[in-house]
């Protein structure tokens, strides 16, 4: 079953909202929580907010248990945008954004939890053993530039010769 969350109007820019979402998809929401929390941007409190939203949701509305939950979608789509100006040289204005967001969180309970222990034991079960790389025969190309050579040392050493007499 899938369960949302939706804050509008989020006083943040969805460029720099979008970073901290795209760091939570996909993981079980007590993972999301910690990340959350130990990000260090004006984003992560206001996902926070809504995940935990999205959670309360889940656990009154609908009955799922929070252990089993997944963050499926976190998505940042655009709000309204406040115009503002200011006064710039010569009589001039400079416009001002301010731009809002909207944090929409779907979580669910149908996706797998995959922990490291899963994935450990699903890698070792997929190594087998690779076959031995084939060993390259000479190349040819070389030993015919080294007779050409031995060849035209002895042709250079009788020109000289001729040359000494």
């Amino acid at each position: 079953m899938q369960v949302t969350s939706t804050y509008k109007y989020a006083r943040i820019s969805p460029f720099k909202a979008r970073e901290v979402t795209r760091e939570i998809q996909g993981l079980p929401v007590s993972a999301a929580l910690d990340i959350l929390a130990f990000t260090p941007k004006k984003a992560a409190a206001l996902i926070n907010k809504t995940l935990k939203s999205a959670i309360a949701n889940a656990e009154n509305n609908n009955d799922l248990r929070v252990d089993n939950l997944v963050v499926k979608e976190a998505t940042i789509g655009e709000g309204p945008t406040f115009k503002r100006f200011q006064p710039k040289a010569r009589g001039s204005a400079g416009p001002i954004r301010k731009r809002t967001s909207h944090i929409r969180i779907v979580l669910t309970d149908e996706i797998e939890i995959k922990t490291r222990e899963t994935k450990k034991k699903t890698a070792g079960a997929k190594k087998t053993k690779k076959p031995a790389a084939k060993k390259a025969a000479p190349k040819k190309e070389n030993v015919a530039v080294e007779t050409k050579v031995a060849e035209a040392a002895p042709a250079a050493e009788t020109k000289e010769g001729q040359a000494a007499e």
